[in-house]
């Protein structure tokens, strides 16, 4: 079968009247009329809209195939674009072969025409793009990625592929998956009893990644900036709308930078793609702005066209002590700040996203740079209204010698971080980097309410379906 076909969203976009074209895609609906014929309302994935076919009696296929026409089957299409009589549609197209290629039961074919719950449609993720919403979201979220690795590669990031396996823990939570060979009914033990990893397929205990800082850190010491783009793992057992045990991951990592112009990056980052997103999808984020969250254009607006907000950790909680507020976690120095903090900093202290820095070095990983007061880490977390953070980042700490107490205190082998530490022996510079999750900033940026909803196939805890 030679097929050439356009797609539905050129068709609406850019031919004209008068041109023949072929186009293929799913069936929304099918109208059959007295006057012997059938409307056709085709979707093909490019766009939110359908187009809408006229298929004449006389085709030849009509009482055979195109009368009995249901919801999901998939057709090839030649035709003619006409103007379309109707409102909403610059175009229609005028049927001279349907070609019929799948048909789909109409007592078992779940994407009905008809509204569907998300929590149906998350059991139905093999069909769920055929609806408006999630073919939505699918259109935005390549498009973001397009915009992420488009605003690096211009301003020469090389791009990085970190290791999924690895034997470190980069945020010391210890909320790793395990990657075995081993037997688990009948693991080799050394003689203490103990599981033998050194019989395991890599020698040792090994994990899926919970992130590519510590080798996105390798290369940015050599080749200056770099990016990487790949999914995260994390195995916490967190049931919200909010975490993924899977997810993907932007760490920029940047040599001779400190942690101000780290929060520079991250702040001009955010505003572009979002910018960026409302431009380049803007039916889609009409979409959203009319079915799911009305403030989502504003919101993204606002935070493409405003300075953010900076303020230190400390005085952050001093405006949350004098907050005239019943928190469910109360702010203290010393403590990580909780959602609802970060979003009455964002939502009622300020009203635009703030970048929060110098955090308590006792609540923050090994690996970020110790100030000289000797009680916080040149962190910065950047937080924007709804969410709360958005990025987490930080300067790394270059100096050997406070590494290597940094990881001592916390517990760690040095050892276990040779080639690490190597980079604060051989030519050490001031570097620094941040981290945003892929999957919050798209549902932050459609206003979707479960995160388990902007991912094709969300992996939870007890779920990993499909």
């Amino acid at each position: 079968m030679n097929i050439e076909r356009i797609l539905i969203a050129d068709v609406l976009a850019n031919v004209e009247v008068g041109a023949e074209v072929t186009i293929g895609g799913w069936t929304r609906t099918v109208r059959a009329s007295k006057g012997g014929f059938s409307f056709i309302s085709l979707n093909d994935g490019s766009c939110m809209d359908c187009i809408q076919i006229v298929a004449d009696k006389a085709l030849a296929n009509y009482e055979s195939e195109i009368s009995h026409l249901t919801t999901g089957c998939s057709l090839l299409i030649d035709g003619v674009v006409v103007e379309s009589p109707g409102k909403g549609q610059r175009v229609e197209m005028h049927a001279k072969e349907v070609r019929v290629i799948g048909l789909a039961d109409a007592e078992t074919y779940p994407m009905q025409a008809k509204r569907h719950t998300f929590e149906f449609l998350r059991t139905q993720a093999h069909l769920r793009t055929r609806t408006n919403t999630f073919g939505a979201v699918a259109r935005v979220r390549s498009a973001m990625a397009g915009l992420i690795h488009d605003y690096f590669q211009s301003r020469g990031f090389l791009y990085v592929h970190t290791p999924l396996i690895t034997a470190s823990d980069c945020e010391g939570a210890g909320e790793l998956f395990r990657v075995t060979t081993m037997d688990p009914d009948a693991p080799p033990r050394d003689d203490a009893g103990a599981i033998d990893y050194s019989q395991d397929f890599f020698s040792r205990p090994t994990y899926l990644t919970v992130s590519g800082q510590l080798e996105a850190e390798t290369y940015a010491c050599s080749l200056g900036n770099v990016y990487t783009f790949g999914p995260t793992f994390r195995a916490e057992n967190s049931n919200t709308p909010r975490h993924l045990a899977e997810f993907w991951m932007i760490e920029p990592e940047m040599a001779f930078c400190d942690l101000q112009t780290d929060a520079d990056l991250a702040e001009d980052f955010l505003k572009n793609i979002f910018a960026g997103i409302l431009n380049k999808c803007p039916s889609d984020m009409e979409f959203f702005n009319k079915r799911i969250d009305k403030t989502v254009i504003d919101t993204l607006t606002h935070i493409a066209e405003s300075p953010f907000e900076r303020i230190t950790y400390t005085k952050a909680i001093e405006i949350l002590e004098k907050a005239d507020c019943q928190w469910q976690f109360p702010p203290a120095w010393g403590i990580d700040l909780q959602t609802e903090h970060e979003r009455y900093l964002t939502e009622e202290t300020f009203k635009k996203p703030v970048i929060i820095t110098d955090y308590p070095s006792s609540i923050k990983p090994f690996y970020m740079r110790l100030s000289d007061d000797g009680k916080t880490v040149a962190a910065m977390d950047v937080l924007v209204p709804k969410i709360g953070e958005i990025i987490g980042g930080a300067q790394r700490e270059e100096r050997l010698d406070v590494l290597t107490e940094r990881m001592a205190a916390q517990s760690m082998d040095a050892e276990d971080y040779w080639w690490y530490t190597d980079l604060r022996k051989y030519g050490t510079v001031p570097h620094a980097g941040f981290g945003l999750g892929f999957e919050r900033t798209i549902q932050f940026a459609t206003g979707m309410a479960n995160i388990r909803d902007v991912i094709p196939y969300p992996r939870t805890p007890r779920s990993a379906d499909f």
